[in-house]
């Protein structure tokens, strides 16, 4: 089997991999690369997820790449628009001639002899095993797997005569104009699909165990629009961000700081936008304080217009058991249905499954520490790209592909070719790498690494922090050792 080498090795061709190899090409333009994408085509989860409606749930100057404007009028876009502009950045940057699609990283074996990772992948194609080497890994596969979204285990499904459809997995063609539809859920995906499929379904209905927050906004931000005609497109691009990013860090750290006035005020601004009657306390009063679930975003309050039009209805229960005909609920209730979508959430998955072996031995990630949210302690020459919690995934994402790149060209510089973040702190409190109480995270975090209590163990979910550390932080900080490999040394 003969084996290629990279200086760097992409992992993901989705908005975070793109990225990746812009920064990479502009910053370190003397290094070779290559993407391993396992699907046929470049976007990742927004070429992924074909559900009604699909759209994102953050505003596009900060979902966006620092260095390419989001020139539209809407802020929160449509999911085609957002896989338009990253296929149009992937083409700009001339990163399409450099991506291997149908590649499944399976396994990763780093040699400190060689100082070089040596990825397996299965070509998903043709089932042959494709062997890829590199000097830096760099993951930007995403957080969750794609092969299939969560799913309970209901009751009485194989009873059901309609369709039962997961959003990761949208079939093509499904015609549900004049149905009558359940939606599982009251995250991101339900608030999205419940008003799109309302629009020619017979009725919608979201069905909940739980509410959560759910804050309107104007799909487009008129003062952006406006700087974009006044100014040039860099120059407004830079400032909305910027806007965009101190106004949600001050709402996070107000939250946080005073979480049962906000609390009252969001509850408030929903009893706003619905009937004077609408059972608000029920259905839109969560038990958790806000940001320990990241809040649901809802566009120009399209979910509470159907809600008021009549065309979509909020049902607060536990599933008893499917029946023929639909849905059997605790209270005794039943929910008629032609198609149930079943919005409950992700599995999440750290480094898209792969196994990591290190010198021969195999390594559990989730027993060490994250560095930095972006590397592992005592894992070399491998970096991970993964967002914000409380904000937009691509402000991380961007900070940890300057990192890595300022990581590289450092090594250059030092004539080192590995670098390995190491504890040296065994007493150092652990804790859940991330600080959220949904459902998709707790399932998962088990497998995730832990982090510490203080800087750079700590995960900031902070992007001024980030900014400082990631940008203008020391590379050589006591904490990240550099080495030159075993075989130069020797020589």
């Amino acid at each position: 089997m003969s084996t290629e080498y990279f200086d760097v090795l992409i992992v993901g061709a989705g908005l975070s991999g793109i990225g990746a190899a812009h920064h990479l090409t502009r910053r370190c333009p003397g290094k070779t690369y290559a993407i391993l994408e396992a699907r046929d085509a470049i976007g990742g989860t927004w070429d992924l997820f074909r559900y009604p409606g699909i759209r994102s749930d953050s505003d596009m100057y900060t979902l966006g790449y620092a260095f390419k404007p989001w020139r539209q009028a809407k802020a929160i876009a449509d999911g085609p628009s957002i896989l338009n502009y990253v296929r149009e950045t992937a083409t700009e940057a001339g990163v399409n001639e450099h991506i291997r699609f149908r590649h499944k990283v399976r396994r990763a074996e780093w040699n400190s002899e060689t100082a070089s990772w040596t990825v397996q992948a299965e070509r998903v194609d043709t089932g042959e095993t494709v062997e890829i080497a590199c000097g830096f890994l760099y993951m930007c596969a995403g957080y969750y797997a794609y092969d299939a979204g969560y799913t309970p285990d209901f009751e009485g499904t194989d009873r059901f005569k309609g369709a039962i459809v997961h959003p990761q997995h949208w079939p093509e063609g499904l015609d549900y104009a004049g149905k009558t539809v359940v939606v599982i859920g009251s995250g991101a995906t339900a608030v999205t699909i419940v008003p799109e499929m309302a629009r020619t379904a017979a009725h919608v209905t979201m069905l909940q165990r739980s509410p959560t927050y759910v804050v309107s906004r104007p799909a487009e931000d008129g003062l952006a629009n406006w700087m974009r005609a006044k100014l040039p497109a860099m120059t407004a691009y830079g400032i909305t961000r910027w806007k965009n990013v101190l106004i949600t860090m001050l709402f996070f750290n107000l939250a946080r700081k005073k979480p049962e006035k906000t609390k009252e005020r969001l509850i408030n601004l929903v009893r706003d936008q619905l009937p004077k009657d609408y059972d608000v306390e029920t259905h839109f009063t969560p038990r958790y304080n806000p940001w320990d679930q990241r809040l649901c975003l809802v566009p120009d309050a399209d979910l509470f217009d159907a809600i008021k039009n009549g065309s979509a209805s909020v049902v607060t229960d536990h599933i008893d058991t499917f029946t023929e005909e639909g849905l059997r609920l605790k209270s005794g209730k039943t929910l008629e249905a032609d198609i149930v979508v079943t919005a409950t959430g992700l599995r999440m998955q750290l480094l898209s499954g792969m196994d990591v072996v290190v010198d021969g031995r195999s390594v559990d990630l989730a027993k060490g520490f994250s560095y930095k949210g972006m590397m592992f302690s005592d894992v070399p020459n491998l970096a991970s790209a993964f967002g914000y919690t409380n904000a937009s995934w691509t402000l991380k994402a961007d900070l940890t592909s300057e990192y890595v790149c300022r990581l590289l060209n450092h090594m250059d510089r030092a004539g080192m070719d590995i670098c390995v973040p190491h504890l040296d702190q065994p007493d150092m409190a652990a804790t859940p790498w991330l600080d959220f109480s949904s459902g998709y995270v707790q399932r998962a975090m088990d497998k995730f690494p832990k982090q510490g209590t203080k800087a750079p163990w700590k995960v900031h979910q902070n992007y001024a922090l980030d900014l400082a550390a990631l940008r203008l932080g020391k590379l050589d900080d006591g904490v990240m050792r550099f080495w030159r490999k075993r075989a130069k040394a020797a020589a």
